[in-house]
């Protein structure tokens, strides 16, 4: 066709809802348009980039023999609920009713639809290995749609499914469909790296995520430059690290006032002391069950780490009321010392602590020279931190 025939329509200004490059590119250059929140319409030379990027992504799936499929994006409620993935995916799994007030939901995966066709088309274990893929629209209704085609409501993805008879087997899947990945950042020219990565929803012992390093990137990763080590932050290790420095010599704990001050930044001015010697108590509720998670007033708390040490499905932080029904004390005054009918996890870097500032389970008070192990024993210490 040509050019002339072709729909591009330019744009001489950059629009005020795109905030990254590639957004303002992507709206000025005619390749896509906003039809909703998170939701595009690809024009021709969308469409034709699109197509482009499908095609090295077939044909190195089906060097790694991958076969194709195409399934649909509603599926029904049941296979959802068999496997406990209808309620434990939260709103981001868009539900509908159809006419006859049967319940379906639009797939963001397709674990279950394809787990269901193998088990009944599947009939011996001489079939497997089985690797199945498609390239398919998905939606998951996210709370904050943002940056265009880098965070949508819906996209198209990529996903492939393997079957084996046993772990061994797996392995070998797994690889490669990971060398295939190689293979697919390599030939678009992007500069990426491996990181390993938690599995999330999906489930599953390991994982690695395929990261294009970029200043828009909303992800970290921790890298090793002595070793091959690499992962998002959500799922980098910290290790208990042993005290080089002799310790300083331990006080006698005492509460202190502290009218007022309930931020990590007020109560240290006003103490004048630093953020690492701040033990702040961040309550959670954990499946329903109350969880002190403590850690360095410096630091932040990496809820999937949380999740794995308590072996909870669902992690949410406590409301006002849960705060000062636990300790006694409002938002802001939570400490280990006295806390009962609450399991308390402590990070790594809280072990080993001396003459440290926690809340004092009181308003307006606050615990100074607290040692742990002396002061206080949590149940068990554990990477918890970003």
């Amino acid at each position: 066709m040509r050019q002339s025939r072709l729909l591009i329509p330019t744009l001489r200004d950059d629009p005020g809802e795109a905030e990254i490059l590639s957004h303002r590119l992507m709206l000025r250059a005619g390749l896509i348009r906003k039809v909703a929140a998170g939701i595009y319409t690809y024009l021709p030379l969308g469409l034709r980039v699109i197509r482009k990027v499908e095609q090295i992504i077939r044909e190195e799936l089906n060097r790694a023999g991958a076969q194709e499929v195409l399934m649909p994006i509603a599926s029904p409620a049941e296979l959802w609920q068999e496997t406990g993935r209808w309620d434990f995916y939260g709103k981001e799994l868009f539900r509908f009713k159809d006419r006859h007030e049967r319940d379906f939901c639009l797939g963001p995966t397709h674990e279950e639809v394809i787990t269901d066709l193998v088990r009944r088309e599947v009939r011996s274990y001489r079939q497997l290995p089985a690797n199945f893929y498609q390239i398919q629209t998905k939606f998951r209704d996210e709370i904050r749609p943002r940056f265009g085609l880098m965070r949508g409501r819906e996209f198209i993805m990529k996903d492939a499914y393997s079957f084996d008879a046993d772990q061994a087997g797996a392995d070998v899947s797994y690889r490669k469909m990971y060398d295939a990945y190689m293979s697919i950042f390599s030939r678009c020219g992007l500069n990426f790296r491996p990181v390993e990565a938690d599995t999330g929803l999906i489930g599953g012992t390991s994982s690695h995520e395929f990261m294009v390093l970029a200043d828009t990137g909303e992800e970290g990763i921790a890298v090793c430059d002595a070793c091959a080590y690499a992962a998002n932050v959500e799922r980098a290790e910290v290790k208990d690290a042993p005290v080089l420095a002799a310790p300083e010599p331990s006080r006698e704990k005492r509460m202190v006032p502290t009218p007022g001050q309930k931020t990590v930044e007020d109560v240290t001015r006003f103490l004048n002391v630093p953020a690492s010697k701040l033990i702040k108590t961040l309550l959670y509720l954990t499946d329903g069950q109350p969880v002190a998670v403590l850690l360095r007033g410096d630091q932040t708390v990496n809820e999937i780490k949380l999740k794995k040490i308590i072996g909870a499905a669902d992690v949410t932080m406590a409301d006002a009321a849960t705060v000062e029904k636990l300790t006694g004390a409002p938002v802001g005054f939570a400490g280990p010392i006295g806390l009962s009918g609450v399991t308390i996890v402590a990070d790594f870097s809280v072990q080993h602590l001396v003459n440290g500032v926690v809340g004092g389970n009181a308003a307006d008070r606050h615990w100074i020279d607290v040692t742990p192990g002396r002061d206080f024993t949590p149940q068990r210490y554990a990477d918890l931190r970003n």
